[in-house]
């Protein structure tokens, strides 16, 4: 199982980056990917997750209607568009799968997801 995470970089204030996350070893259908982030000093936070499944949808409040996750089930990826970049949003920015639990559904406990990527970094100007 591995989650290649893509598309980070350094922008302005007020842009945008969508970021990649590439994954193989496993089908996308049968897991929920997370996308989570690390600001420099501070604990790593939830983001967003959907279903590989059936696209079902989480975003943590952080988000504030700025960010939007989509799957391509085919190329076995999952995206985080990511708009109305500001200095906060700076970041190395991770995505984890955990097997699907239709119990669980999707969540954001960070705990529970079994692979992760190795991050790809962010950094906003102002």
């Amino acid at each position: 199982v591995q989650l290649v995470e893509s598309g980070g970089g350094l922008v302005h204030a007020g842009g945008s980056l969508t970021l990649s996350c590439e994954c193989s070893g496993f089908s996308l259908d049968d897991y929920v990917i997370g996308w989570f982030r690390q600001a420099p000093g501070k604990e790593r936070e939830g983001i967003s997750c959907i279903s590989g499944r059936d696209g079902d949808l989480y975003y943590a409040g952080l988000t504030k209607g700025r960010f939007n996750v989509s799957k391509d089930n085919l190329k076995n990826a999952v995206y985080l568009q990511m708009t109305n970049l500001t200095p906060d949003d700076t970041a190395v920015y991770y995505c984890a799968a955990d097997k699907l639990n239709d119990h669980v559904g999707v969540h954001l406990v960070q705990a529970a997801y079994q692979h992760w990527g190795r991050g790809t970094p962010v950094t906003i100007s102002a």
